[in-house]
C-alpha cells in the first residue's frame, strides 16, 4: 500500500471516530501548547527586562568601592553591620580626572551622584514629592536622560553651586497648570529640615530616568504627588553643600565610546583606579559591566524558560502513552481487517507503515492544533509584561518535528503487534 493510501486511510479513520480522536490528541495539543506557550513568554520576559535594563546604558560601566573578602556591598562579613567607606576610603575627583586625561580616546562621559534626601517640591499651593540627587553635566548621558524642554546642569553650574533645578515632566504636570512654561519658575525645595528656592532650567522625560521604576512607587497620604516621587535634579556641588557631603564618591558610571572593546576597557578601568587601594586593608575597586550584565540576564532568562518549557514537555509523553493506548486499541479492533490483508497477500511492513503512519498523522494534527494554542496563549501572557511576543520560526518547526517523533516512537509498538499477527489467528478473532 502506497504512503498515500495510508495517509488517506488514517484520514477517515479520524473522521470516523472523531471524539476519540480528539481525546488521544488532547495530551500532545496540551503539551505542545504549553511548551510554546512558555517559550513565547520567557521570551518576553526576557525582552522586558533586558529593555528596561538596557535603558541604563549598555556601554557603561559603574566604578564602586566595596569590602575586601565580600560580595561585592557594602556588608561586615563577620557581624553583617554595614560597613561605609569613610571619606579617605572614597574615590576621589583627582583620581577621575587623572584617569579621563590618559584614556580621553576611550571615555565619552563621567556620571557623579550625590543623593541630598527626600522631601517636597512647592509651587504656590501645589507640592509634589521628589528624592533630591546632584549630579555633574556627564550623567546625561551615562543616564540617558531625555531632556525634552530647556538644558541640563552644566559644568558652570556646578563650579558656581547654583542652585537651578531639571525636574521631571511628572512634576511640571503636578505643579504648574497646562500650557504653563516651568522654564525660568522659581520654587520651593524642602529636604529634610532645609527650604531651598531653585530655579527650573530643564525637564526631564520621567520614565527615561534610570531611577524612574524606584521613583514611581506610590505614596500614601499626603495632598499631593500622588503620581509618586521623581527625580530632582541639581548641580552635585549644591547637593554637597545641602547634605554636607564630601566631594568623594562611593561609586560613579563611565560611559565608554561606541568604538570602545567593554570587556578590555572594564579591565583597564578596574586595573587603574585598583592600584590606588593596594595598601587598603578594608576596601577595594568593583566594576560592573551593563553589557556583561545584559548577556547573563539573557542566558539566565532563556535557561529558565528552556528549564520550565522540558518539564512542560513531560506532558507530552503521557499524551504519547495515550496515543499508544489507542492505537492498541485499533489494533485489537481491526484484528479481522488486519488478517483479510495479510491473507491478500499484504506484507508485514505495510501493515506496520499503516499504523506508524496513522500515529504520526493524529500527532502532528495535535501539534499543529497545540501550536496555534500555544501561540495565543504566549502571545496574551507576554502582551501582560508589556512586551507582546510571538514565538520563532525554529521552535515551531521543532514543536511540529516533536509532536510527529512523539506519534513514531509511540506508535511504532501497536503497528509491529499489528504487522506480527498470524493471518489465521487474525481471521478468527471476533
Amino acid at each position: 500500500m502506497h504512503l498515500r493510501e495510508n495517509i488517506q486511510l488514517a484520514l477517515e479513520g479520524l473522521r470516523a471516530n472523531k471524539m476519540r480522536s480528539l481525546l488521544t490528541m488532547l495530551g500532545i495539543i496540551i503539551g505542545i501548547a504549553a511548551v510554546v506557550g512558555i517559550v513565547t513568554v520567557g521570551d518576553g520576559m526576557t525582552t522586558a527586562v533586558t529593555g528596561h535594563m538596557g535603558g541604563l546604558g549598555a556601554n557603561n560601566i559603574t566604578v564602586h568601592v566595596s569590602p575586601r573578602g565580600g560580595g561585592g556591598g557594602p556588608m561586615d562579613n563577620l557581624g553583617g553591620t554595614q560597613i561605609m567607606p569613610q571619606e579617605h576610603d572614597r574615590i576621589t575627583n583627582n583620581m577621575i580626572d587623572l584617569f579621563v586625561e590618559m584614556h580621553s580616546n576611550s571615555v565619552a562621559a563621567i556620571g557623579l551622584t550625590s543623593p541630598a534626601g527626600v522631601g517636597h517640591a512647592q509651587f504656590d499651593s501645589m507640592y509634589s514629592h521628589i528624592s533630591v540627587v546632584g549630579v555633574n553635566s556627564g550623567y546625561q548621558i551615562t543616564s540617558g536622560a531625555n531632556i525634552f524642554q530647556g538644558n541640563f546642569i552644566s559644568d558652570e553650574d556646578v563650579f558656581g553651586a547654583s542652585f537651578v533645578a531639571v525636574v521631571s515632566d511628572v512634576l511640571v504636570a503636578e505643579l504648574f497648570e497646562e500650557g504653563q512654561n516651568p522654564l525660568g519658575q522659581n520654587i520651593n525645595a524642602v529636604i529634610g529640615s532645609e527650604s531651598k528656592n531653585f530655579t527650573i532650567i530643564g525637564v526631564f522625560e520621567h520614565n527615561s530616568s534610570p531611577h524612574s521604576f524606584a521613583s514611581s512607587m506610590p505614596i500614601i497620604g499626603g495632598g499631593g504627588g500622588q503620581i509618586g516621587r521623581t527625580h530632582f535634579y541639581i548641580p552635585i556641588s549644591t547637593a554637597n553643600q545641602i547634605s554636607e557631603n564630601s566631594d568623594t564618591h562611593q561609586s560613579f558610571t563611565i560611559t565608554a565610546q561606541p568604538n570602545v572593546n567593554m570587556g578590555e576597557f572594564e579591565g583597564v578601568v578596574r586595573g587603574f583606579f585598583s592600584e590606588f587601594y593596594a595598601d587598603n586593608p578594608r576596601f577595594r575597586i568593583g566594576t560592573a559591566n551593563m553589557d556583561r550584565i545584559l548577556n547573563m540576564t539573557e542566558d539566565i532568562m532563556g535557561t529558565m524558560a528552556i528549564a520550565v518549557a522540558v518539564i512542560a514537555g513531560i506532558s507530552l509523553i503521557v499524551g504519547g502513552v495515550g496515543v499508544m493506548n489507542i492505537m492498541l486499541v485499533s489494533v485489537t479492533e481491526r484484528t479481522r481487517e488486519i488478517g483479510t490483508r495479510k491473507a491478500l497477500g499484504a506484507r508485514n511492513s505495510s501493515i506496520r507503515m499503516q499504523f506508524i503512519v496513522e500515529a504520526v498523522i493524529i500527532c502532528g494534527i495535535g501539534g499543529i492544533l497545540g501550536i496555534i494554542l500555544g501561540v495565543i496563549l504566549g502571545y496574551l501572557g507576554s502582551s501582560l509584561l508589556g512586551y507582546a511576543a510571538l514565538p520563532t520560526m525554529p521552535i515551531i518547526i521543532i514543536s511540529v518535528i516533536f509532536s510527529m517523533t512523539i506519534g513514531l516512537f509511540f506508535g511504532y509498538y501497536p503497528a509491529s503487534k499489528a504487522a506480527k499477527l498470524s493471518p489465521i489467528e487474525a481471521l478468527r478473532h471476533e
